[in-house]
This record gives structure tokens, C-alpha cells and sequence, in this order.
């Protein structure tokens, strides 16, 4: 099969490898995070969108990140417990299929990092030029950002597997439990070096903007705040800073920890759950540290279970 030259075929995907009496206590988990996730970021962006209240740009901001949430898991998750129910060697797909897979996969990924950067803008706006934040922030500003972030992961994304599908393939295993670029470019015999070359670069300049701009603007708004003698300012910024940072470091020791182990084979069991557990953790979290961490959105959920 390897020395052959294959067009058109159905892959093997080696799915989440568990015991066959761990299987289906590991489904139901997974089926209850699952639906965690599912319903807390859809119920967020409902109650943002119905209460008028909510209707800040901070807020409209923050819908970028559970909608995110909510491809990354539906990408993942729903395969990977059908696939639980299988026989390993059932567990097939076609391989149009798994570059869809593969495209939401990074999609995720990339877009979770121009989110939080935009998210992390209006955090700057809003406490080091306050009177000007409406001025500034205004409804198409926040169209502009939240556009920018999507068309930015978009168009880089299709850079990415354009250069993987232009391959061609003599391999018909995916040595992960789910399709991604690096599982895809591995089923050539051909040089993949352009695309291991444009993966690395791609992910150092999203990582450097990434902390570059949470560097600036934080340490822009911890001056104004050593600055100011107004405790209610600083105790707000530091609410709403500590909440934005601790989600930016659980999506970014994950999608760290997923990218670096797939360059080191001799890990290769440690990086497929590192890849499940990015698909889980940030999404799980994201929706109790920024979500329900959050004031206004806090009371409204509350308000919102006593009427009930």
C-alpha cells in the first residue's frame, strides 16, 4: 500500500484508542462534557442576545469565543464517541471528509488566538481611554474586529491544507484519533518539508502576535493603573484583565502542548490526548472563567434561574 499512488479512497482513522471496559464509561463522559460545553456556550450567546443589557461591544466581542467553542467541539467530539463504538478497524472516512475535519480542526485553533487578541483591544480601550471607548468601540468597530479575526484564520487555514491536498497520497491510516494538517501530509510519500517549514513559521508568528499584543496591551494598562488612584478603575481592571488572562493561558498551554508533541513521535500517545484535551478543556472552561466571571452576565444567568 505505502509504495502505491493513491487518488481517491476511504481512510482509517485510529480514534481514541481505551480498553474495551473502559469504552463505554469513557463515552458517557465524554457525552456529558459534551453536552456541557454545548449547552453553556449556546446558552451565553442566547442570553447575550436577548438581554438588552448585554448589548456592550465588550460582550459582542466575547460571542466570538463561544461560538469558536462551539466548532472546535462539534468538530471533534461527535466522531470521536462514534468512532468509541466501533471496532478499530471499522472506524472509517472518507477523505474528503477528513480534510473538512482537518480545515475546522485549525480553524479552532488559529481563530482562538485572533479572538482573544481583539477581546484584549477592548480590554485596552476600555480602561486606558474610557471617555473615548464609546466613540471608539462602536458597533461597526466591533463587526471590523470580530470580521478581521474570522477572515484572518479563514484565509490562512486554506493556505495551510491547500498545500497539504496538493499532495499526492500513498498511505491510507491517520495516526491520530482525528483527522488534522500533520495526520493529512503524512499520508504522502512525497517531500513535505514546505508544508512542516509553513506550519512551524505560521504558528511562531500567531503565538508572537499573540503574547506580543497581550504584552502591550496589559502592560499598558497595568502603567495607567500604577498611575491612577482610582480604586474603582484598578479594581475592575484587574477583575476583567485576570479573567481574559486566565483563558488565554489555558488555550495557549494546550494548542503549545498539541503543536510541539507532534513533532516528537516518542510521545505520540501524550500528544493525541494533549490534541483531545484542546478540544475540551478551553471550551469547558471558557464559559465559567470569562463568562460567568463576569458581572453583568453572572446576574443576568442568575436572574434568569430564579425566574425559572
Amino acid at each position: 500500500m505505502d509504495n502505491l499512488t493513491i487518488t481517491n479512497y476511504t481512510l482509517l482513522v485510529e480514534g481514541l484508542k481505551v480498553a474495551p471496559q473502559s469504552s463505554y464509561p469513557v463515552f458517557i463522559l465524554l457525552l456529558l462534557v459534551y453536552v456541557f460545553i454545548m449547552v453553556s456556550n449556546i446558552g451565553l450567546i442566547v442570553l447575550i442576545s436577548t438581554e438588552k443589557n448585554l448589548h456592550h461591544p465588550m460582550h459582542f466581542l466575547f460571542c466570538n469565543l463561544p461560538l469558536n467553542d462551539i466548532i472546535g467541539t462539534n468538530v471533534i467530539l461527535p466522531r470521536l464517541m462514534q468512532d468509541m463504538l466501533r471496532d478499530s478497524s471499522e472506524r472509517y472516512i472518507s477523505y474528503a471528509e477528513c480534510v473538512v475535519q482537518a480545515y475546522f480542526v485549525h480553524l479552532f485553533a488559529i481563530a482562538c488566538h485572533y479572538v482573544l487578541i481583539i477581546m484584549a483591544f477592548d480590554r485596552y480601550v476600555a480602561i486606558c481611554n474610557p471617555l473615548r471607548y464609546t466613540a471608539i468601540m462602536t458597533n461597526k468597530m466591533v463587526v471590523k474586529l470580530s470580521a478581521s479575526a474570522w477572515g484572518l484564520s479563514i484565509f490562512m487555514v486554506s493556505i495551510l491544507l491547500g498545500l497539504t491536498i496538493r499532495l499526492s497520497r500513498c498511505r491510507s491510516y491517520i495516526e491520530n484519533p482525528f483527522c488534522d494538517n500533520a495526520s493529512l501530509f503524512k499520508l504522502s510519500c512525497e517531500s513535505v518539508i514546505i508544508n512542516n517549514i509553513f506550519g512551524m513559521v505560521y504558528s511562531v508568528i500567531v503565538f508572537t502576535l499573540s503574547l506580543g499584543s497581550l504584552f502591550v496591551t496589559y502592560g499598558k494598562i497595568a502603567s495607567v493603573c500604577i498611575t491612577s488612584k482610582n480604586k474603582s478603575l484598578n479594581s475592575k481592571a484587574i477583575k476583567t484583565c485576570s479573567t481574559h488572562i486566565a483563558v488565554y493561558l489555558i488555550m495557549f498551554i494546550s494548542c503549545a502542548s498539541f503543536i510541539f508533541l507532534h513533532r516528537v513521535p516518542e510521545y505520540s500517545d501524550t500528544r493525541k490526548l494533549a490534541s483531545i484535551m484542546f478540544h475540551i478543556v478551553p471550551p469547558g472552561l471558557n464559559p465559567l472563567v470569562y463568562g460567568f466571571q463576569t458581572k453583568e452576565i453572572r446576574q443576568k444567568f442568575v436572574k434568569y434561574l430564579c425566574r425559572k
